[in-house]
């Protein structure tokens, strides 16, 4: 009996062996189950963040472009208030030029610059200037400059000795400008 009981004993301790490979194995299998599970619930929130993150992007993205948009069409309305206010009153300069003109005339004609007719010509003249330079009207400079045929209109060539080609030799009528807007070309004579 004691021998069978020592046989019993070494079949139980090797069914308990197997019991326990076969438990090994098992917890092995539900180890690596767990393993995969884990992996793919991994997998699956870094997918879900790449998905967030990328869609936050976007937004931003969209956000940011906004922005610009808004800041550029702020930016276009402010200048084009700056221009209509600085043109609305280009039909009022432009019948105004003429006057300066016959001021100019009447003050080359006067003889005697201390009569008060000439001082009172000159003052009015002189305020008159001074409001329009206050609007952003200013006289084209052209006597001596390159002829420039956005701001010159050439009535008249000569040939001058000791004159480079396309300089202004005479001014005839003087130009002017609003801005950067040609409101009225200076006439010129042009060396060739």
């Amino acid at each position: 009996m004691e021998e069978k009981n020592i046989h019993q004993e070494e079949e139980n301790k090797d069914i308990n062996a197997s019991v326990n490979e076969e438990c090994e194995v098992c917890t092995e299998e539900v180890n690596e189950e767990i393993e995969k599970e884990d992996n793919v619930t991994d997998i699956n929130e870094k997918l879900e963040e790449k998905k967030l993150q990328d869609e936050v992007d976007s937004l931003n993205d969209q956000y940011q472009r906004l922005q610009a948009e808004y800041a550029n069409y702020r930016r276009r309305t402010q200048q084009e208030k700056e221009t209509i206010g600085v043109f609305a009153n280009e039909k009022i300069i432009k019948d105004l030029i003429p006057v300066i003109d016959s001021m100019e005339r009447a003050l080359d004609a006067c003889e005697d610059k201390e009569d008060t007719m000439y001082k009172g010509i000159d003052l009015v003249y002189k305020q008159l200037n001074d409001t329009l330079t206050k609007f952003g009207v200013e006289e084209i400079e052209s006597q001596d400059q390159d002829f420039d045929p956005n701001v010159h209109l050439a009535v008249m060539q000569e040939a001058i000795d000791g004159v480079d080609a396309n300089k202004v030799v005479m001014v005839m009528q003087k130009g002017y400008k609003l801005g950067a807007k040609v409101i009225r070309p200076a006439m010129v004579k042009v060396s060739c």
